[in-house]
């Protein structure tokens, strides 16, 4: 068996208010990424899960850079190991 890591993040995303529901299209389209809320104010309440950091900290580069967005703000990070099966 090998160990492995599973990265599970949670942010706050501000968007254009206007461009809530369309930003929030995109976002939950990346790969790892799901919304929970999306709010009137145009707040977007966002997990990323990964096998790594780098892909999560990706994501919040992408994010960032999207026509709309204000602010992508990390609030919860948080990794553990499992263990996976080796192959042979």
């Amino acid at each position: 068996m090998t160990r492995e890591e599973f990265h599970v993040s949670s942010l706050v995303v501000l968007t254009q208010p206007p461009l809530r529901h369309r930003l929030a299209e995109q976002i939950a389209a990346l790969d790892g990424a799901e919304i929970h809320a999306v709010s009137d104010e145009g707040k977007l309440v966002v997990t990323l899960e990964g096998p790594s950091q780098r892909p999560i900290m990706a994501a919040i580069d992408a994010i960032n850079a999207m026509p709309g967005v204000l602010s992508a703000a990390l609030i919860y990070h948080q990794f553990d190991e499992v263990e996976a099966e080796g192959r042979e």
